[in-house]
């Protein structure tokens, strides 16, 4: 060893220092506690000295005990080397690891506490001190512990021979430093700024944009973001262009209830969120091009928000209705069903009305068969597929006309019906709470107070509550004293008010036919009315006519009709056609297709919301007066007129209160100044007062076409341009919670129809592709909640481990759509395969070597890998990717267990290259240790050969008299006689035939061989 060159040195003269022949890289310790200032160890390109500075206090103090027992130990380390060939070297390195192990006991405590430099650790792992690769733990390092002596074992003299040794120590993943670098990198150079070039296939690759919560992500929100992350770096890699941006969905109720009890505006709570997210997600490495990032609250995407809703006021499919809601007065909102329990707010357990009241809705139900077709060829998992198709419920059958009996009313009650063939089986009608007739029909004051009483009982229940089937369900009715014709008969059936009917579906009233439905049944039971039954069984061959049989419950199937007159003796599928054919001849009804799905109530009497870009005259105001005043006046809803697209967009006044108050007009009503302006009457030269709408849009709206905007985001003319719908549309890969199976996908469905039949769009659909990722749970197995207690913050996460560690841990914990409890234990597993391949990519003997000239175990499974990871990548299995990288760099060590044992230059990129998607800073790093300057973003991915991705040996199983005995490896194309020859030299083979007579051999290539022996 040649003594070294000391720069100069600060520190006294009196404080020895131990210098080191080699520039050293980081290395962290586990355990000892640290100064803040020390946390994180740059790497040094010069030997240091071995006591750090750490300030004026340590500057003349004499060096701790631990630092002379260490310099002690490594000179007889030192000495030791020098008398490799003499037999007492040995003694020599026994005698320094006992230094050691009296450090571990005695001095340990002292030398966590010491403000150390790079060189110490350096020397404490030239001692073989274990080093931990985790990242260190807010300011600590983790355990400190040496190898024990005894398991050192003795050296042996240099002999030509090649002498096997552990592979040396990996250099240390320091995620602390490594991964804010490579983010700043891909930040400063623009890596992931999306292009599109001339005759390259594209990849839209894109994640449910998150509302930004104030309690920012936990550990199971990155689990989509890493699936779609994964993908857009691959096929990146595989020289697609790729569109992967992120944006936020950032109107929503809770910024806006969080205003209400601080008074912090919700554009600043939004913003401070954002700014959040933005940062957690930048700090898990996703490749978003952050230049086309939008937000739904800028008053650049509000505009084309506005744009595209008086596109559809235009075309005729956004109306004003009356809609009955559940309005509670003390909340000052409308609730949804949900929020609703027995009549009472589900937050507050305040009074609940159901109150008619002025709604935007939007004209969904007609695109309702085009929404059921379009579904057909979409790569979508078949349970969302099967919940869309459920949720727009389209229904054939028949509206029939019951025409009341009274000669003052010339009305008809309609129904809808899917069961025509039960016609004769009607009993009774039943109409909802909220049917125009209900205060009609009663002739008699006290029938009037009775129904009057009920449909008051009635508007403080919520849907779900009237249309509940359970067992213990009350079935509630009062009837109207009024009768129906029926329509075939000709007889005179009661008319009831009952609850169980909804106003918003269909008609708001039913024909009940109690013997073959079930609620109708049950009602029918509590008011003790007749059942007729008409239809019997396929397999019931007695005779059933002229029979009032009472059943004890409702037969729902399909069979032959009995006790139907001209249709007795139909199957019912027969009798659907006849009937409705009869009466449409003679007017009385008609087929109809219906819808379950229901119009889209598009209001919210909140402030937190797009305004919707209408305004109304006001009328019944006094000459000069001024509606701001408080002056008599009327707002004429009737006349509907959108503001100039030029004005868009129509922003949100500023208010100092939020909440909603009693006006179900919203809090906008509120404000005045806003709400109510002038304008010039070009024909009269006279200022004409009008009135702004004043319910928001519901959260959903930016949803509905946000992915558009993607694709354009910096057009300030147009919300996209054609160019760029061509270019990029549709989404190739869209991925996100089932939860937005039914709502959210439905509504974009049908504004991307609007958008398409106008001819803004060249897709029919949105979203070619849809993969939804499985909810993560707590550690309890429990949905992670503040309120459990159980949620794992990802910034803890990264903080210990890194973020490739949490990304590829996301991905390695099961299927992508699978449920999984999270484990943070677990994490350490992965951070170890992390380790391992930064080792490999660091191992100082990496050689260009050709295919000819590889091992050819290192060969068949480099290629055996690309294969499999690569088409597992592609049908997202991350987790068994993963899985198949791990068994490859176990190959790979395997080979490194010889000291200078050359690995191919070739196998260690393909590994660098595969584990990118899932570890970026990871792979950028050993690419970077590779030898190449530049990103390996773009860089092809990895090819493999088909050819030595196939085994020409198999392992086959030997039976002896039908019992396996064991196991040989033999040519697939192996003859009988070699499988003869090597399945009987197993010496259990051997052992059980010998001296016997075989009487027969059994072969079965590729399966098995099975040798037949006598007693």
């Amino acid at each position: 060893l040649k003594p070294q060159p000391s720069p100069p040195s600060p520190d006294p003269p009196c404080r020895p220092s131990l210098r080191l022949p080699r520039p050293l890289e980081p290395i962290v310790v586990e355990g000892a506690a640290m100064n803040p200032d020390h946390h994180r160890l740059p790497a040094i390109s010069h030997p240091q000295p071995l006591l750090a500075r750490s300030g004026h206090r340590h500057r003349h103090r004499r060096p701790p005990t631990a630092v002379w027992l260490l310099a002690a130990a490594s000179c007889l380390l030192v000495v030791a080397s020098f008398a490799q060939l003499a037999p007492q070297h040995h003694r020599a390195e026994q005698l320094s690891m006992q230094f050691i192990a009296k450090l571990r006991g005695s001095t340990a405590s002292r030398l966590a506490k010491m403000p150390l430099s790079p060189d110490l650790f350096a020397t404490t792992s030239s001692l073989n001190f274990r080093v931990s690769s985790s990242r260190p733990k807010s300011h600590h390092w983790r355990g400190l512990s040496a190898v024990s002596p005894t398991n050192s074992a003795p050296a042996s003299p240099v002999s030509s021979a090649k002498t096997e040794h552990s592979p040396p120590p990996p250099k240390v993943y320091d995620p602390a430093n490594i991964e804010p670098k490579w983010q700043r990198f891909w930040a400063e150079k623009g890596t992931f700024k999306t292009r599109r070039r001339s005759g390259k296939d594209k990849k839209y690759i894109l994640d449910m944009f998150p509302y930004p919560s104030g309690a920012g992500l936990h550990v199971g929100h990155p689990e989509g973001y890493t699936a779609s992350d994964v993908m857009a770096r691959y096929y990146r890699m595989r020289d697609y262009d790729v569109l992967h941006p992120m944006g936020w969905d950032s109107f929503g109720l809770p910024a806006e209830q969080h205003a209400i009890n601080t008074g912090t505006h919700p554009a600043d709570t939004t913003a401070k969120n954002i700014q959040n997210f933005k940062r957690q997600l930048s700090m898990l490495g996703f490749s978003y091009d952050w230049d086309r990032e939008v937000a739904t609250t800028d008053e650049k995407f509000v505009k084309w928000t506005q744009w595209i809703f008086l596109q559809l006021f235009k075309k005729g499919l956004a109306e004003q209705s009356k809609v009955s809601v559940n309005w509670c007065p003390a909340l000052g909102t409308v609730l949804a069903n949900e929020e609703v329990i027995d009549g009472l707010s589900e937050r507050g357990g305040h009074p609940v009305e159901r109150l008619p009241l002025r709604q935007w809705v939007l004209k969904i139900t007609e695109y309702g068969d085009k929404l059921l077709e379009d579904l057909e060829g979409l790569d979508w998992p078949e349970g969302t597929l099967t919940a869309q198709r459920t949720w727009i419920g389209r229904s054939e059958g028949a509206e029939i006309d019951f025409k009341i009996d009274d000669p003052s009313m010339d009305q008809s009650i309609t129904v809808f019906t899917t069961r025509p063939d039960t016609l004769m089986g009607v009993t009774y009608v039943s109409i909802a709470p909220e049917h125009p007739l209900a205060r009609v029909l009663p002739k008699d004051e006290e029938t009037l107070n009775k129904v009057d009483a009920y449909v008051k009982a009635s508007s403080s229940k919520s849907d779900l509550e009237r249309t509940s089937q359970g067992a213990k369900t009350e079935k509630t009715g009062v009837p109207t004293g009024a009768y129906a014709i029926h329509p075939l008969s000709g007889e005179k059936v009661p008319i009831w008010v009952a609850d169980y009917v909804l106003g918003g579906y269909g008609s708001g009233a039913v024909m009940a036919v109690p013997s073959h439905d079930e609620r109708d049944f049950a009602f029918a039971s509590a008011f003790d009315l007749p059942k007729k039954t008409v239809i019997e069984p396929v397999e019931k061959k007695k005779e059933a006519e002229g029979k009032e049989e009472q059943k004890e419950k409702a037969f729902t199937g399909d069979g032959v009709l009995v006790n139907s007159g001209e249709f007795s003796g139909l199957k019912a599928s027969e009798a659907r056609d006849k009937i409705v054919s009869v009466l449409e001849a003679q007017n009385s009804g008609r087929r109809k297709i219906q819808y379950k799905l229901r119009d889209w109530v598009f209001s919210r009497q909140r402030y937190w919301g797009e305004p919707i870009p209408i305004y109304f005259p006001v009328v019944g105001l006094r000459e000069g007066g001024d509606p701001r005043s408080g002056d008599s006046h009327e707002i004429d809803y009737s006349d509907p007129r959108p503001v100039p697209e030029s004005e868009l967009p129509l922003k949100l006044p500023e208010m100092e209160r939020f909440e909603p108050g009693e006006d179900p007009q919203g809090c906008l009503a509120r404000a005045i100044d806003w709400r109510y302006f002038q304008i010039k009457n070009e024909k009269t030269g006279e200022m004409e007062w009008f009135a702004r709408e004043t319910n928001t849009m519901p959260q959903w709206a930016g949803s509905c076409w946000y992915y558009l905007r993607f694709i354009d985001p910096q057009n300030e003319e147009q919300a996209w341009s054609k160019e760029a719908d061509e270019d990029w549309m549709p989404v190739d890969l869209y991925v996100g919670g089932q939860e937005h199976a039914t709502l959210h996908l439905l509504y974009s469905r049908f504004w991307h129809k609007v958008l398409f039949e106008l001819g803004l769009t060249k897709s029919k659909e949105p979203f070619q592709k849809l993969v939804h990722q499985g909810m993560i749970l707590g550690a309890d197995g429990e949905k992670m909640s503040k309120s459990r207690g159980n949620v794992v913050n990802p910034d803890d996460v990264v903080d210990e481990h890194g973020a490739d560690a949490l990304r590829m841990y996301e991905m390695f914990m099961g299927p992508l759509e699978a449920t999984k409890p999270w484990q943070t234990e677990q994490v350490s597993g992965v951070v170890r395969f992390r380790d391992k391949v930064f080792g490999i990519a660091t191992y100082p003997h990496i050689e260009d070597i050709k295919e000819d000239d590889m091992d050819p175990d290192v060969l068949k499974s480099m290629h055996k890998t690309i294969k499999k990871v690569t088409m597992d990548i592609e049908s997202l299995s991350f987790n068994t990717a993963i899985s198949a990288l791990m068994v490859f760099v176990n190959t790979l060590q395997q080979k490194m267990k010889n000291e200078g044992n050359p690995l191919p230059r070739k196998a260690v990129e393909a590994l660098v290259l595969m584990a990118s998607p899932f570890a970026p800073h990871l792979g950028e790093e050993c690419w970077e240790k590779l030898g190449y300057p530049d990103s390996l973003a773009y860089t092809s991915w990895p090819e493999y050969d088909e050819k030595l991705c196939v085994d020409s040996t198999v392992k086959i199983g030997v039976q002896v008299n039908g019992k396996v005995r064991g196991e040989i490896e033999i040519e697939k194309d192996a003859t009988e006689d070699a499988a003869k020859e090597k399945a009987l030299s197993l010496p259990r083979v051997a052992e059980l035939t010998s001296g016997k007579d075989i009487k027969k051999f059994i072969y079965r290539p590729g399966k098995i061989v099975n040798v037949v022996v006598g007693k």
